[in-house]
């Protein structure tokens, strides 16, 4: 009888360490998440477009040159331009020049892949949502002479109405001399 108390009263003692030690990793796991943790840009720190919204952006006739690059976080060759266009952002500053990113990746991506790659990037405050599966061929040939939707990354650029197109990845060299041709 004295090795059954004495097994259950070892098996209790066991069993509520194991919970007490659990509790303690899992405080830890959370104050050291936190503590090292930076913000997050939820969706909601993200502009939305519709695709009237967007065709709305894309028109816009002024003196400012609109620089719009459509990407998808998963395209490798959108993610390797990013940096040509970050370095004319900050080259640009104060000039009329507005440089947009548009993702086209899934709704379902809105909440978690997308913020947290504009994040890395630093991105964040430059990029605009729009949901890549509700573009039809109207939406395109409504705003583009060549881009059917067909592939990205896509860039587009207006100043009044002058506009340049370009299929695929752009170089620094592309991107500096397509800004400069436009600006003068």
């Amino acid at each position: 009888m004295k090795k059954i108390i004495l097994s259950t009263l070892v098996v209790f003692s066991l069993a509520s360490c194991k919970k007490e030690n659990q509790q303690s990793e899992e405080t830890s796991t959370v104050t050291d998440s936190v503590a090292v943790s930076e913000p997050k840009v939820s969706q909601s720190a993200l502009k939305t477009f519709t695709n009237e919204q967007a065709t709305e952006f894309l028109g816009k006739k002024n003196d400012t040159l609109y620089v719009t690059n459509f990407f998808a976080t998963w395209c490798g060759p959108c993610v390797k331009e990013i940096p040509h266009f970050k370095s004319k952002i900050e080259e640009l500053k104060g000039k009329p020049v507005k440089i947009t990113f548009i993702s086209l990746d899934s709704k379902e991506e809105w909440n978690t892949k997308v913020p947290q790659f504009v994040q890395e990037q630093g991105i964040e405050k430059n990029t605009i949502l729009l949901d890549g599966a509700s573009l039809d061929g109207n939406f395109f040939t409504s705003n583009f002479k060549e881009w059917t939707g067909n592939a990205i990354p896509f860039t587009f650029m207006r100043k009044g109405d002058k506009t340049d197109e370009t299929l695929g990845m752009i170089s620094e060299e592309q991107l500096n001399q397509k800004i400069n041709s436009l600006l003068k």
